[in-house]
């Protein structure tokens, strides 16, 4: 199953090598002083609108023929289609004209990676030029090129206008500097922003995903030195969390093999579903060089990787093929846990600190902090990134607004700890039990987790009140499992 999109590239009347750009509508607002302070600069993108299928009410003598649909790959039926409608939506973001003032052309299909959990969006790029010229562009439309769209995806300048992934994958795609990254034809890959490719492959991760999101950088400039000494590492091309199952093997084998020798390997931590496919890397380039951090090397197996590595802090910088790629110490799922942020499109890697939908759970048992979670998150909106990159779900295009949903989320959990607490909730089941009454108890193991270290936060700050027994509360851990499978 999918969901359609149509994206229309509309040419310049006066200008053909321009294209028309919508600002994209920002996330609504918290009505918080506090989240509503940090804002992310202004997206632009193509203009575009949900591909509705023909309803049986729909008008038939307003359905036609694009230009070029004979070109549609076999798996897409563009009569299937409510064209019309489409377009109507999209004439009304730009303001002017009608579907009969405007040539269309069908230019490409565009099947996104599995990210799961909900449908994949497939797109259908139509190409549209206008009969006559445009009069005045509405304020939040504006012309602009590849070149003026390359300088804002590649030399970011804080604060500045973003472009999204249609330009990129649409008017872009034929421009970019390096060559498409070999992928094997069972999966599908998005290069967004430029130079980081996001590959979504089938691991043990928790419900409800399915994947876990390989990141793969290869510049394709090979043997590029770089004229500093202060970088940690250098290589022609990196991968990020290779955490596919076995059944995936073949398809990782794939990918290293088609990457540069001078191969680095990045793990974000060590859970199993970002490092189960470490000695698949291994056997296919014995020569790459893994970079992690202290904590996590502690819990990699030597199984998974038994070659070169180099443990890192946090602070230091990777140079693949000309790229500066910053790490980033991460705690709070892990005490080891690491984001990496690719300097040149701002773009900020965040392991599993984001997931796509919902929250993270953190790792009590390996580190897992809330306190350091909180500070990294700030840590993170401090860098102002254009696009932040979990290792599960879709890049997100709105970081400070998502980073933002996770500190409300996260104290509203903590309110509601705490409100438990002062109405008597005194073991680690009946707070679960009060905070999560209206969420599956399948998942009240795993929320567990969270509680506890949502008290150990209390505590830290001072909130917990003064008859509230840490004692006793840590003594009713050890009962919760079997508390819950009694119900």
């Amino acid at each position: 199953m999918a969901t359609y999109k149509l994206a229309v590239i509309f040419t310049n009347p006066t200008n053909s090598d321009e294209f028309l750009l919508v600002k994209q509508p920002s996330p609504p607002k918290f009505d918080d002083q506090e989240y509503d302070s940090y804002v992310d600069s202004d997206l632009w993108d193509l203009p575009s609108a949900k591909l509705p299928s023909i309803s049986p009410e729909s008008d038939s003598s307003t359905q036609f023929v694009l230009k070029g649909e004979d070109t549609c790959p076999q798996n897409l039926n563009l009569r299937k289609f409510d064209l019309h409608s489409g377009l109507e939506e999209v004439l009304g973001q730009v303001g002017f004209g009608s579907v009969s003032d405007v040539e269309w052309k069908f230019l490409k299909f565009v099947e996104e990676p599995n990210f799961g959990p909900g449908f994949t969006i497939e797109t259908v790029y139509v190409i549209g030029d206008f009969v006559s010229n445009v009069e005045t562009l509405k304020g939040d439309c504006q012309w602009s090129s590849k070149e003026a769209c390359f300088s804002l995806l590649l030399q970011v300048k804080p604060a500045g206008d973003r472009v999204g992934p249609l330009v990129v994958n649409g008017p872009l795609k034929d421009s970019m500097q390096s060559d498409p990254l070999k992928v094997p034809p069972t999966l599908h890959c998005q290069e967004y922003p430029p130079g980081v490719n996001v590959i979504p492959m089938g691991s043990k991760t928790a419900k409800p995903f399915r994947t876990t999101n390989l990141i793969v950088f290869a510049p394709g400039n090979n043997h590029v030195k770089s004229e500093s000494s202060h970088f940690v590492a250098e290589g022609d091309a990196m991968i990020v969390d290779p955490g596919c199952r076995s059944e995936f093997n073949e398809e990782l084998a794939e990918i290293v093999a088609a990457l540069p020798c001078k191969l680095i390997v990045f793990v974000t931590h060590h859970h199993r579903d970002h490092v189960d496919g470490l000695s698949t890397v291994q056997k296919s380039n014995p020569e790459a060089l893994l970079l992690v951090h202290e904590n996590t090397m502690g819990r990699i197996k030597k199984d998974d990787w038994s070659g070169s590595y180099t443990t890192v802090s946090g602070t230091e910088e990777i140079f693949i093929g000309g790229e500066r790629l910053r790490i980033i110490f991460a705690p709070g799922h892990t005490d080891g846990h690491l984001a990496l942020l690719h300097v040149s499109t701002n773009s900020l890697i965040v392991g599993d600190h984001c997931v796509g939908q919902g929250s993270a759970l953190l790792d009590i048992n390996s580190g897992g902090n809330m306190s350091d979670y909180f500070r990294t998150t700030y840590k993170f909106m401090d860098l102002s990134p254009n696009a932040l990159i979990s290792m599960h779900g879709r890049v997100n295009l709105w970081p400070k607004h998502m980073l933002c949903g996770y500190l409300k989320n996260r104290r509203n959990r903590e309110d509601t700890i705490l409100k438990a607490i002062e109405a008597g909730s005194n073991t680690l089941f009946d707070i679960v039990a009060y905070t999560y009454a209206d969420v599956d108890r399948s998942l009240w193991v795993h929320a567990a987790s969270n509680v506890r270290l949502h008290v150990d936060h209390l505590d830290h700050q001072k909130k917990l009140p003064k008859d509230f027994s840490l004692e006793h509360f840590n003594n009713s851990c050890s009962q919760f499992t079997t508390q819950v499978g009694k119900l």
